[in-house]
């Protein structure tokens, strides 16, 4: 699972959301930007139990989403999930994660647990250089 995406397109220009209370300008329609993060909810291991509201997350026609093996469990089942936080700007954020307890971004990385288990195990392997090269990476975003 890769949460922290590297590139995401806005909605097309005149796109209605919010139940067509909102039509997508074209000043924000069809913009490619580079938040490395979806905005999305998943459970990584650290969620503090409090339940997202599935809706207003995916909107109102929520239940119609066929995305990324998504079911209907995991919609109801939001008490430990967080949202994705974009990683621009990390390199200014003191505390990371949403509790703010890890001060390293090593240790960020290493916290993630569940959906992420398997990016945490990517990142393990390798070398110590090629670790440290992606944590610099990070603290250019």
């Amino acid at each position: 699972m890769v949460c922290h995406v590297r590139t995401l397109t806005t909605a097309h220009t005149g796109t209605k959301i919010n139940g067509g209370t909102f039509v997508i300008p074209a000043a924000l329609g069809d913009k490619t930007i580079h938040p490395f993060g979806d905005f999305l909810l998943h459970d990584i291991g650290t969620g503090d139990g409090i339940v997202q509201v599935s809706q207003e997350h995916y909107g109102r026609n929520f239940k119609k989403i066929n995305w990324k093996k998504m079911s209907w469990v995991s919609f109801d089942s939001t008490q430990n999930k967080m949202r994705t936080a974009p990683l621009w700007g990390v390199r200014m954020r003191p505390r990371l994660m949403h509790d703010a307890t890890s001060l390293t971004l090593r240790d960020a990385i290493l916290r993630h647990r569940n959906e992420a288990s398997e990016t945490v195990a990517r990142f393990k392997q390798l070398s110590p250089a090629d670790q440290q090269a992606l944590i610099q990476f990070l603290t250019s975003l």
